[in-house]
């Protein structure tokens, strides 16, 4: 695995990775997405996802050593070793090189790496990694990362299924704060229905601290998602004020689907039909709405409380 070095920000290579940050479509025609800081990048590799290129400041995650286990997956599991001595004046750290050897980012496995010789390792500078990072404290590690398109029929489910619906969500932030509570609740997946934001969108993946990679993501439209949910014998609670029960009066313990929309426009008429029950978080003072995220981490650990 060749590496190299880059200290200009105007590299192609760099000028390609900030684009990518804030580009969707050109993530969509790439196939590529941005991952930033160790435990993101941890989740991502653990669900199987696969780099194009790391980017490596070794100056600030001091060394990682690559440990290619019996899964046999590319970049498996990395081990972050505490960064190595600080140099005397005049000295300079050895630098990371894709070989063996106690300064080598990866321990070559030969079976492995004759499967997935694709990825490339680059170092940055300082300067650099500083231009092209969200925000400090990421042990100074950011990947392009391949992209997996999940469809409803890759899906697997558990029997009485626990599944987290989200139609038109336009805030990254949201998003990700919904993910993280579908993953804390063990929600088997969350359908993003209809989206206005891109599941790969980097604040999606920060808000989300990689629950992205940890529950399985499907963007597909209602009426697919509505289909594939009557087929599976999912009830569907549909999050609403009107006509509605309060939410610990409904059985979470069958097949469940929660449905939310948006705060300003709440859901479509085609959820609203759909629906096996409407719920309702009650409100006790003036206002008639929480934030989408608050509304699914209640609901989610209702159902986890009733099936415990």
């Amino acid at each position: 695995m060749p590496t190299e070095t880059l200290t200009s920000a105007q590299n192609p290579k760099i000028k390609r990775l900030l684009a990518l940050q804030k580009d969707s479509s050109l993530r969509r025609e790439c196939g590529l997405f941005v991952v930033e800081g160790r435990r993101e990048f941890e989740h991502c590799l653990a669900a199987g996802f696969v780099p194009d290129t790391v980017f490596i400041c070794p100056e600030i995650y001091g060394q990682i050593v690559f440990d290619s286990d019996i899964r046999g997956s590319v970049l498996q599991n990395f081990r972050f070793a505490p960064s190595p001595p600080q140099p005397l004046s005049g000295q300079r750290v050895p630098p990371v090189h894709a070989a063996t050897g106690s300064h080598g980012f990866a321990k070559q496995n030969p079976s492995v790496s004759a499967k997935n010789d694709q990825y490339r390792i680059i170092e940055v500078s300082k300067e650099v990694y500083d231009k092209v990072a969200y925000r400090g404290g990421t042990e100074g590690i950011i990947a392009e990362m391949k992209a997996k398109n999940l469809t409803l029929n890759d899906l697997e489910l558990r029997e009485n299924p626990l599944v987290v619906v989200l139609e038109s969500v336009e805030k990254p932030g949201n998003l990700g704060a919904v993910l993280r509570s579908a993953d804390a609740a063990g929600a088997d997946a969350l359908l993003v229905c209809d989206p206005l934001t891109d599941i790969y969108n980097p604040n999606v993946i920060r808000a989300s601290i990689g629950a992205v990679f940890t529950v399985p993501t499907v963007a597909c439209r209602t009426a697919d998602a509505i289909q594939w949910l009557q087929r599976r014998g999912i009830q569907i609670l549909t999050a609403q004020l009107q006509d509605s029960s309060l939410y610990y009066d409904c059985d979470m313990r069958r097949g469940t689907a929660l449905v939310m929309g948006t705060e300003s426009t709440g859901l479509s008429d085609a959820w609203r039909r759909a629906a096996t029950s409407h719920i309702r978080i009650p409100m006790l003072g003036r206002l008639d709405s929480l934030n989408v995220s608050v509304s699914a981490s209640i609901l989610l650990f209702e159902a986890v409380r009733q099936r415990q």
